[in-house]
């Protein structure tokens, strides 16, 4: 059977003409309404709270940002080398050329909270080259480059990027909620990772949509599990590197079963049976793959000098 997402389309470079797949159309419409500049995230209201941390929380930090600063470029260079290049329906496309858009904000605010943040230029460095140095974190995104091989199909890179945004990105935001829901680092790095964090969702969401509406028996299943599962035990390994226990009293076992929790949501979207069977153990994230409420990103986008009104998030709403 043909597959339309792939099968080469003279058609190519119109958008949204007759017979388009809704749920597409929607995913796209979602990711047009979400969208926000780097310059929405006030940088400096978390300063003096990365001062007050102790050594151990602010190495904590500036890991996580160390690794985000790098795992965007990455999402970015698959986008532009793989997706954008074998997908052949114009609204596929069209969602991807955003999604590339906010990786590449995405990055900038990373890159922009660690030169807010760390004051010397040595250890700035240090964190912009983690990528290449820091072993736990090389190791990250040598998975993720290992996926993006031309010698690897379609839906064994759909799925790897899957786990990317779905999976290696799930524990340091939630680490993140943490310590915004405890009041620390709530502004500045808490505002942009709701923001993010919406983001990297729904691109996972649409990765799950293209595999249930295009990609059915044309992977393995037990092939979907392995990658899914080997981007677990690797985040899993992040995770009890990244965070001793205790530290902002979370504890490294139960983001382990965070993680499992978030798997076997990944897998259930995807139509595959569930890995773990385990709860959700955090009260504050009370729905899994960071899913919001359908009003998430009712902000008032005319501080930014943009002409669309609507309502401030109400952050005590929002469930995750």
């Amino acid at each position: 059977m043909t597959d339309q997402l792939l099968t080469p389309n003279p058609r190519i470079y119109t958008v949204f003409t007759d017979n388009t797949n809704s749920k597409i159309v929607e995913m796209c419409d979602k990711q047009e309404s979400n969208i926000w500049l780097s310059s929405d995230i006030n940088l400096t209201h978390d300063s003096s709270d990365f001062e007050k941390l102790n050594k151990q929380e602010r190495d904590y930090i500036k890991y996580i940002l160390a690794f985000f600063a790098a795992s965007d470029g990455i999402v970015g260079e698959n986008l532009a080398i793989n997706f954008l290049r074998e997908t052949q329906i114009p609204e596929v496309r069209y969602f991807y050329y955003f999604q590339s858009m906010m990786e590449a904000v995405h990055a900038k605010v990373y890159s922009n909270l660690i030169t807010t943040f760390i004051h010397t230029e040595q250890e700035r460095n240090m964190l912009f080259n983690a990528v290449n140095e820091h072993p736990m974190i090389k190791a990250k995104a040598d998975w993720a480059k290992k996926h993006m091989s031309p010698d690897a199909s379609f839906y064994q890179k759909l799925i790897a990027f899957l786990a990317v945004e779905g999976i290696f990105f799930a524990g340091s935001f939630a680490a993140i909620f943490w310590l915004r829901d405890r009041g620390i680092m709530a502004n500045s790095l808490g505002v942009a990772n709701e923001y993010i964090s919406r983001d990297e969702t729904l691109h996972a969401d649409f990765a799950c949509l293209l595999y249930n509406e295009f990609g059915k028996g044309r992977i393995d299943e037990k092939e979907i599990r392995e990658i899914i599962l080997s981007a677990l035990k690797l985040e899993k390994e992040f995770t009890l590197d990244s965070l001793p226990d205790k530290l902002f009293g979370m504890n490294s076992d139960l983001m382990c079963q965070y993680l499992e929790f978030v798997v076997d949501t990944w897998l259930t979207q995807l139509g595959l049976p569930k890995e773990f069977n385990v709860e959700q153990p955090f009260s504050f994230m009370t729905t899994i793959g960071q899913k919001r409420k359908d009003n998430f990103h009712e902000k008032t986008r005319t501080n930014y000098g943009r002409q669309t009104v609507s309502k401030e998030l109400d952050f005590a709403a929002l469930t995750f």
